[in-house]
């Protein structure tokens, strides 16, 4: 009891010197679990502490290395004989600190923890794979020691003496991609391996799947489809059903593409309700130009399996001959995200632009091939301009949007996908820093047949992806190199003018 007790007498003392409160918190006194050889795991006695600010986002800054060429310094708090911090020094420093932000002398910041300095700067040059040159001077021990409440940021070169902070150079961005230490040199890339082997077996990043050759072509339309019902304002219409999560970035894009934007809840506590929701979901499309799936985990992926509830409302007689009067008398348009797309393949609206009932060898959408959820960046190559939805996008070009998935991983049999890619519906891969379509789980995280991203119905305009093109905003993944706007929003409501 006594180390979680000293933690707790810790975090109320940081209280007190800070001025602010805590709001909640765990304490783990004591735990054990018993595996199943019979041997007992006891937990470590631990304190979790979390804290929640607001800020300016244009404020905001990420710990990656920027640039080779500018220095990284070190912000250091005092401490007493007891080890304890001096709190009227820190919260000075903090504040001149977020001054050198605001104004451009610091754009890269760390808080140093556990390992100190040297797990910083690795984890800060693992970011955009730059390289570090430590100082001679630097003492290994403090090099490694514990710094909590230190800060670690780079600074460009002709900004170090403008900073406000109190500060020490310890060393310099190179391009060399090594990290520099004394008579010491490790690559980065042997860092990063050995880095992430830590959890390989308990959180795999690769499944040992064989990986085959991809196809690498782009699909070039001589006609693309083209609407004869044009509107002004086309009307969206997204349906939430329970457990979905990305409706309102999704109507917040289609708002700022200049469309109107009707959002009903699918609610299922009676049969009332779902009668009631059925009569409410026809005459929203009925009232649209463009439906869109949206993105979460639609009745929890329950059951077995994802999407399939929200696909079941959909086959309803009602909503099915709705959902086919706006694509085959209205010119509609279609597009499913994520779980959305999941949807729309289970639905049969991708590939073959209709609702049918999925056959054995029909396409589907199944679980990554590492067992698990994936949630990272990755890179998109538009393959195919047969799509509405990709009209203001660059054949060929490469966007970079999140992924968010446990059920992300395309399949088909091969004549399957050789009629896709034949018919230009194969609108989006995974491909690597090269353009590439690749295997590769690094850049193709679920493992998609042909690193397939997305597919469209037959003539383009029901459009299904994992990538969250929706997730966007001026301060959203800013650190984020690459173009992140595929203009699906814009060009969806183009299409109607």
């Amino acid at each position: 009891w006594s180390q979680p007790f000293a933690a707790l007498l810790g975090a109320y003392n940081a209280q007190l010197g800070f001025g602010l409160p805590s709001i909640g918190g765990k304490d783990s006194m004591s735990g054990t679990f018993d595996e199943e050889s019979g041997k007992e795991i006891d937990v470590p006695p631990t304190l979790v502490s979390f804290a929640v600010d607001v800020a300016n986002a244009k404020n905001m800054i990420s710990p990656e290395f920027k640039k080779a060429g500018n220095k990284i310094v070190v912000f250091e708090i005092k401490k007493d004989s007891y080890d304890l911090p001096d709190y009227a020094q820190i919260m000075d420093g903090y504040d001149k600190l977020h001054e050198d932000i605001k104004a451009g002398r610091v754009i890269s910041a760390y808080a140093a923890e556990a390992n100190g300095i040297a797990e910083a700067v690795s984890k800060m040059a693992f970011g955009n794979h730059l390289g570090v040159k430590i100082e001679h001077d630097v003492d290994p021990r403090d090099f490694f020691a514990p710094a909590w409440g230190d800060i670690v940021c780079e600074v460009p070169a002709d900004k170090v003496g403008e900073l406000q902070m109190s500060y020490r150079v310890i060393g310099e961005v190179t391009d060399k991609a090594d990290f520099e230490y004394g008579n010491v040199s490790i690559t980065l890339d042997e860092a990063l391996k050995t880095w992430d082997a830590t959890l390989e077996d308990v959180f795999p990043t690769e499944s040992g799947v064989k990986k085959e050759e991809v196809k690498n072509e782009v699909f070039k339309a001589d006609n693309i489809v083209i609407c004869d019902h044009k509107i002004g304002t086309p009307t969206v219409f997204i349906p939430v059903f329970p457990g979905t999560n990305c409706e309102y970035d999704s109507a917040k894009a289609f708002e700022r593409a200049g469309a109107n934007v009707i959002t009903k809840v699918f609610k299922n506590m009676s049969a009332e309700d779902i009668r009631d929701s059925v009569e409410t979901y026809r005459k929203s499309i009925g009232q649209a130009q463009i439906v869109m799936f949206p993105g979460g985990f639609s009745a929890g992926d329950e059951p077995e399996g994802s999407a399939k509830f929200f696909a079941t409302a959909f086959r309803n007689e009602v909503l099915k001959d709705e959902i086919m009067k706006l694509l085959n008398e209205r010119d509609g348009l279609m597009l499913g995200i994520c779980n959305g797309f999941q949807a729309l393949i289970k639905l049969g609206l991708v590939p073959e632009g209709k609702i049918v009932e999925q056959k054995p060898d029909s396409p589907t959408l199944t679980y990554n091939t590492i067992g698990r959820h994936v949630s990272k960046m990755v890179n998109l190559k538009v393959v195919s301009n047969k799509s509405p939805w990709l009209a203001e996008a660059k054949l060929g070009g490469i966007y970079t949007n999140p992924v968010s998935h446990g059920e992300g991983r395309f399949v088909a049999p091969k004549e399957w996908i050789d009629k896709l890619f034949a018919n230009g519906q194969v609108a989006t891969q995974y491909v690597d820093l090269n353009g590439n379509p690749t295997m590769d789980e690094y850049w193709n995280p679920n493992g998609s047949f042909m690193a397939i991203e997305g597919i469209t119905s037959p003539d383009g305009r029901v459009y299904g992806k994992m990538g969250h093109a929706e997730r966007r905003g001026d301060f959203v993944a800013k650190n984020i190199t690459g173009e992140q706007d595929l203009k699906l929003f814009e060009s969806g409501v183009k299409y109607f003018k």
